[in-house]
């Protein structure tokens, strides 16, 4: 097998810059939709039922994008033909979905619609980020890969800043942060607009600028002799996969299903603590929807501060544990403070959580995979790990809220436990180290 090249900065950063307008459309996403169900009529004990859709059709596309692109090979590329079509079906999805409310639809139709369109949404989402991530692993060595995510987590949390701020940025510029009861107000709207014309930009930028290798090359680079010995099923690739694999998915499982229950009660958690309501119509509560979203925002900015700490750790699986610990806190610190600045703080820990959930688990499975082959189908398989823990949380998501008092901000201590046990599984994973 040869020896994959070291690549410069840029060539790295190009591997990744349409991630910068993918994670924009998801920020918007993320920090939206429980704003925008609430709005058209959603009832804070079936929140969460929105939220399965997600990660269901993350579970279900990933896996699907990683065995097709394996066996793709076209003038286009491998991966890249996916990320282009999944790309352009969000940009049309993004325009469709905060008008839910402008058709004059019942609450009931609305909301049907609204889900359809966040299906439509995350599936595309899923379809343009997967190949982002299998790039790296098929034309990164292993050498540059902890470098090669880093980037990518960079320009993952500079969209999510983007995106988060969005809202709040557009009624500051004068758009209505108010609309009629079941409408979403203009300043969401506009945010959706104008994050899915960057989004098409920066993937169209990544497509003209990476060229991937061709099946002879790829062969030679990742240990594969024949193109037809990338083909697999899914449930042998999990048979044979590495311990690590599922290691990681073990901390994996608690850390995302934390983080499905702050996006799905952070905005009433946050208008409960510091605005003392959690009427969707109110005026309070679009101002608290749009504070939230700074508070992403900085949480993103702490993240990519956080990142550059990560290295100096000399061990990986305690940088992994302690930054899990910090988010923690950070999750437990919400329901206990009620001045909006005072809230900066708990987000800023959050970050810390954040950075390495994003850099961390990918570079210790793909390292784990190095000589596996099937990169992309394994990596599709290992989005499960974020998937289902998502899906379990969702599920559970109302019994969990009666059973805390029916209070948001009580999830949010929920999320700071889950996030510490799952600090407390990284001591099972064994790390494979590389030159």
């Amino acid at each position: 097998m040869k020896t994959k090249p070291d690549l410069s900065f840029w060539k790295l950063w190009n591997l990744s810059f349409g991630f910068f307008g993918v994670q924009i459309a998801y920020a918007l996403q993320s920090g939206n939709i429980s704003r925008i169900f609430r709005t058209l009529g959603a009832d804070p004990h079936s929140l969460s039922f929105f939220w399965v859709l997600p990660p269901l059709m993350g579970i279900i596309v990933q896996p699907i994008v990683g065995t097709l692109s394996d066996n793709t090979w076209c003038r286009w590329g491998r991966r890249i033909p996916y990320l282009f079509v999944g790309a352009a079906v969000a940009v049309a999805v993004m325009c469709l979905l905060p008008n839910a409310g402008s058709f004059g639809m019942s609450v009931k139709t609305a909301l049907i619609f609204g889900l359809f369109a966040l299906m439509l949404l995350d599936t595309s989402i899923n379809m343009a980020m997967q190949p982002f991530k299998m790039l790296v692993g098929d034309m990164v060595n292993e050498k540059q890969k902890a470098k090669a995510y880093s980037i990518q987590s960079f320009l993952c949390n500079a969209g999510s800043v983007m995106g988060f701020l969005f809202p709040f940025i557009f009624t500051w510029i004068g758009l209505s942060n108010v609309a009629p009861d079941g409408v979403v107000p203009d300043s969401v709207i506009w945010s959706f607009y104008i994050g899915a014309l960057i989004l098409i930009l920066c993937v169209l930028y990544t497509t003209s600028k990476v060229k991937e290798w061709n099946p002879t090359e790829y062969a030679q680079y990742n240990g594969v002799t024949e193109t037809k010995k990338e083909k697999g099923d899914w449930f042998s690739l999990l048979r044979n996969a590495p311990s690590t694999f599922w290691k990681v998915g073990l901390v994996q499982f608690f850390c995302w299903a934390a983080f499905l229950y702050m996006w799905t009660y952070v905005v009433d958690a946050v208008s409960e603590t510091v605005w003392g309501t959690t009427e969707a119509s109110s005026e309070s509560y679009q101002v608290a929807g749009n504070w939230t979203g700074v508070l992403y925002a900085i949480q993103a900015m702490a993240s990519v501060l956080w990142a550059t700490v990560l290295p100096r750790f000399k061990n990986i699986k305690m940088a992994y544990a302690v930054s899990l610990i910090i988010g923690g806190i950070g999750f437990a610190m919400i329901p206990y403070v009620h001045n909006q600045y005072l809230m900066i703080i708990p987000f800023v820990f959050i970050g810390a959580a954040w950075a390495a959930m994003l850099a961390m688990p990918f570079t210790i499975v793909t390292n784990a995979l190095q000589g596996y082959g099937h990169m992309g189908a394994y990596l599709g398989l290992f989005n499960g790990t974020i998937c289902l823990p998502q899906i379990v949380a969702a599920l559970c998501g109302g019994l969990v809220f009666k059973l805390v008092g029916s209070h948001q901000s009580t999830m949010m201590i929920v999320s700071g436990v889950l996030l510490a046990i799952g600090a407390c599984c990284v001591s099972f994973i064994k790390e494979k180290k590389v030159a």
